[in-house]
């Protein structure tokens, strides 16, 4: 992995480096919920805020397009990802499915340790919650949940859950701007607060649990 902060020795790097700097920045942007599923992303507004010329941009730009997170349109340039109604309702479903299946394979749990990372992505949510740092809230729910699913031990399982929280991270944080509208900062918490208990019980616990989850209250 390569060390942003070493000194560059040669352009290669050193354009390299800006490229990830690039796709760190504009990643947590939008994965902030600061900008808007469809909204553009100006070339000539980028490089002028992120300091850089248009090669890296443009490279960070294609990077975050094989994530998911921006697309480009032919002739309008490139904006933030959009998917409908539909795909969003499909994606939540796919998500829901893999969930219930690594469940059902994975408890119950042999041994307490198997929790430890759902409880590390409580603390994280916790500490965030306090901070009121969207991004880190977003991103603690999905190591959370990403955890549930790694209970089930099947690496190619959970390499197929991220890559769908990948595509509704940007949703997800949406519904968790408009849950902090109308709920108190700790009901996200709470929330998995249950779901931690429950693990520690019986697969259907768990499974009703996540079916009162609330994952799509927020949707448009």
């Amino acid at each position: 992995m390569t060390d942003l902060g070493a000194a560059p020795v040669d352009g290669e790097l050193e354009s390299f480096s800006l490229v990830e700097l690039a796709v760190l920045r504009l990643r947590r942007e939008i994965l902030s919920g600061r900008t808007d599923p469809g909204e553009r992303l100006v070339e000539e507004q980028l490089t002028r805020r992120l300091g850089i010329s248009r090669a890296p941009l443009r490279e960070a730009l294609r990077r975050l397009a094989e994530q998911g997170l921006v697309e480009h349109v032919p002739r309008r340039g490139v904006r933030v990802a959009t998917l409908s109604d539909r795909d969003v309702q499909e994606l939540y479903d796919v998500r829901d499915l893999l969930e219930r299946h690594a469940i059902a394979a994975a408890l119950p749990l042999g041994r307490d340790a198997d929790l430890a990372g759902l409880r590390a992505a409580l603390d994280q949510m916790r500490e965030a919650t306090k901070a009121a740092d969207r991004l880190q809230i977003a991103e603690a729910h999905r190591r959370f949940h990403v955890a549930v699913v790694a209970l089930a031990g099947n690496r190619q399982l959970t390499a197929m859950y991220e890559s769908i929280l990948v595509k509704l991270q940007l949703y997800m944080a949406r519904n968790l701007s408009r849950e902090a509208e109308v709920a108190q900062p700790q009901d996200g918490v709470h929330r998995h607060e249950r779901l931690l208990a429950a693990a520690v019980g019986d697969p259907d616990a768990m499974l009703a649990e996540l079916a009162g989850h609330g994952a799509r209250s927020y949707l448009a």
